[in-house]
């Protein structure tokens, strides 16, 4: 599946100018058979990355725009009653990749109805558990400045993530391809196999030495005097999903450094949060993790 997801990678390239690295995170996210939490301001590409990924992945996809008055069964589905008997309708979850645009919209209620599918890979309506297409992959979009009107994502709603992608402004030379070009229409890249590719990311090696210094960095992470909260189990083994996952991408058989290293801020960063002190004293959590991480592995 590696030449696949290149071609894959490819056609996203030209879709989305001067993302590179988001690129190649959010397919890290897909094939470790995680969900991703885009955040970045209005019009770096978000929706558009989105909806590009699953035509380009032949992968059926649905947006729902989260607002303060969405109910979660808008989300998951209801039963109506036709014929006189009640009769499920299923909700846009029920696609291989969701658009959550803005979750921090909508109400905890509503968000926790998707969050639930997320950790269950299934709704349960009137008793009735309705299974999720495989592969399920949850997009959530948020803006990190403006908090007006928003209901922020809990901590334990935030680790359900298994990466926080960060979109950052274009380089340069990306700003006059993108006011110059029109990018094309992403075509689905044939015989790519999501699931297989998953089974073939599972077989990367990860020696010891690797295995110890992740739950190094965790031991670490609950004693840093900056964070409100250590490394929890469940974000150790994101981690190491996404480093197994950056490996397989890169077409080696075992995880080294730089996969730890270039997988560890967007496993990381929306786990591990500051205390209100280091907030306070203009410190960033990329900087702790940076600091764990020099502690905890070689040069």
């Amino acid at each position: 599946m590696r030449a696949a997801l290149k071609a894959l990678e490819d056609s996203l390239k030209n879709v989305l100018f001067g993302q590179e690295r988001v690129i190649r995170e959010l397919l890290a996210t897909a094939v470790a058979g995680g969900h991703a939490l885009l955040e970045g301001l209005p019009g770096l590409g978000k929706t558009l990355l989105a909806k590009a990924f699953a035509e380009a992945s032949g992968l059926s996809y649905r947006r729902i725009q989260f607002t303060p008055d969405l109910l979660p069964a808008d989300v998951t589905g209801t039963e109506i009653l036709e014929n006189g008997a009640f009769v499920f309708r299923p909700g846009p979850i029920f696609a291989q990749v969701v658009l959550a645009d803005e979750i921090n919209r909508a109400t905890p209620k509503t968000q926790s109805a998707l969050l639930e599918a997320m950790q269950e890979q299934g709704v349960t309506v009137g008793g009735v558990r309705h299974p999720l297409p495989e592969p399920f992959l949850v997009l959530a979009t948020q803006n990190p400045l403006e908090l007006e009107g928003t209901y922020p994502l809990p901590e334990a709603q935030l680790d359900r993530f298994m990466a926080k992608i960060a979109f950052s402004a274009p380089p340069r030379p990306a700003w006059v391809r993108i006011l110059s070009e029109e990018p094309p229409e992403p075509k689905a890249v044939p015989g790519l196999d999501l699931l297989q590719a998953r089974a073939e990311a599972d077989q990367v090696v990860v020696s010891q030495p690797a295995l110890e210094a992740i739950a190094n960095t965790a031991q670490l992470s609950s004693e840093e005097k900056h964070l409100r909260m250590g490394l929890s189990p469940r974000g150790a083994k994101a981690w190491l999903g996404l480093a197994r996952a950056l490996a397989y991408l890169d077409g080696r058989a075992h995880v080294d450094w730089e996969d730890l290293r270039g997988s560890a801020l967007p496993a990381l960063s929306h786990r591990l949060l500051l205390t209100e002190e280091a907030q306070f004293e203009g410190l960033r959590v990329e900087q702790v993790i940076q600091d764990l991480l020099r502690r905890t592995m070689p040069k």
